[in-house]
């Protein structure tokens, strides 16, 4: 038997529609706060990623599923969302309209990982991106969309750290100082942060190896070390979560798994779903679409797992309850009751009842049988005498109770299903 690949994810029915109705709830809080959706391409050239992502990210080092195409170019499956939105600002010229542009996306993505709970080498996400926006309120209003959505959903146990890790002009002596704190324990640094150490050593205040989060607990803090722009911002955003109510946490270990984060960075993490407890995760990029060969053109956003989304709601015992069970099924005897009982399908269906009849040749027993186990609300039975006399039983399959309607009046019937 061919199984799916390790780390993917079958969502059945039952699931499909919960899935549907939490993406529904997305799509409203993201409509409210002005945000308009973008479909990307599953795939993109390699480079994006490299450039935009970051080379010293663990993305791009480790994880990326890249593969050569029949033209020998280096194509990648998404990893993440951010840098294909700043393609296709760029490439479709979207920065020139009116600003600031604010765009959200539902998306599967792709990383080789180890699979674990909440944790998958294909997963989904919602994400946002902002562009245009330098004040610290359009921080505070990405973050606020998020908390949005807990809302919405209906999730309370879950609680927002915030970070700024600095700009370009701040962050070179940031890194000196974390490069002479770590040097003086650099013979106790994973082969992974000893590489870091040259290249980015913020990325070593990321790593889940214990012994270098444990190292990392002692090291020079981002919040010490900001230009007074970066911590002016910080301050600003402060401001303004305390003006909208949200309460938040300053963690200065925040940095974020992805290099192009600049000044403010957040999380929002829940204690119910074990280690994968981050749920959103987001910051400001200001230079991503520059670098990138776009206009100067600022962005931030965040990303939101819904896979964590799921266990989250779940284990807070609020998932949607949703109720996909058909209106009426029409059992029937014989091929001329078959053909009627699709005919009255049909019409019910375009009254909005959800309807069904049997396809496959069953008894009126066995017909009955698959009616109580799709969970049927009401039921009927036709036959040559239900036809001459152009009158059925309608039964109600939770209390059994019945009535006699008129076969021919759809409406009558379809108002009869409630």
């Amino acid at each position: 038997m061919i199984q799916k690949p390790r780390g993917t994810l079958d969502i059945l029915p039952g699931e499909s529609e919960i899935w549907q109705e939490v993406e529904r709830k997305i799509k409203k809080v993201a409509s409210l706060y002005g945000f308009r959706e973008i479909r990307l391409p599953t795939f993109e050239m390699s480079e994006l990623y490299k450039r935009g992502v970051g080379e010293t990210s663990d993305v791009v080092q480790k994880e990326m599923y890249s593969f050569n195409d029949n033209d020998r170019r280096n194509i990648t499956l998404r990893p993440e969302g951010t840098a294909g939105v700043v393609r296709s600002v760029i490439e479709n010229s979207l920065g020139n309209g009116a600003l600031p542009l604010a765009l959200y996306y539902l998306i599967s993505c792709f990383r080789y990982e180890k699979p674990e709970a909440g944790r998958s080498r294909e997963f989904y996400q919602f994400g946002v991106e902002l562009f245009g926006a330098k004040d610290a309120s359009a921080d505070a209003n990405v973050i606020s969309l998020a908390a949005a959505v807990f809302r919405e959903l209906g999730l309370t146990d879950v609680h927002l750290e915030i970070n700024s890790i600095g700009c370009p002009n701040c962050r070179p002596k940031y890194h000196k100082a974390l490069r002479e704190y770590f040097e003086t324990r650099k013979d106790e640094l994973c082969p992974t942060c000893l590489e870091r150490l040259d290249k980015n050593p913020l990325r070593i205040l990321d790593c889940k190896s214990p012994i270098c989060k444990e190292i990392g607990e002692g090291a020079p803090k981002t919040v010490d070390h900001l230009c007074p722009e970066c911590e002016e911002h910080f301050n600003s955003l402060k401001k303004y979560l305390d003006a909208a109510g949200i309460e938040y946490k300053v963690n200065p270990r925040i940095v974020r798994g992805l290099d192009y984060y600049q000044k403010t960075v957040f999380e929002f993490i829940t204690d119910k779903i074990g280690a994968q407890s981050t749920i959103c995760g987001g910051g400001r990029y200001d230079g991503m679409v520059k670098e990138l060969d776009g206009p100067d053109l600022c962005g931030l956003g965040f990303a939101m797992g819904l896979t964590r989304i799921m266990l989250a709601l779940e284990a807070e015992g609020v998932l949607p309850v949703i109720d996909e069970s058909p209106d009426l099924y029409i059992a029937s005897m014989g091929d001329t009751a078959r053909a009627k009982s699709f005919e009255m399908t049909e019409a019910l269906r375009s009254l909005g009842k959800r309807a069904l009849f049997d396809q496959v040749g069953r008894s009126v027993k066995a017909q009955m049988k698959y009616a109580d186990k799709m969970g049927a609300k009401y039921s009927m039975v036709l036959g040559d005498s239900e036809l001459e006399g152009g009158k059925a039983i309608l039964k109600n399959m939770q209390n059994g109770e019945s009535c006699e309607v008129e076969i021919a009046n759809i409406s009558t019937l379809a108002e009869c299903l409630k």
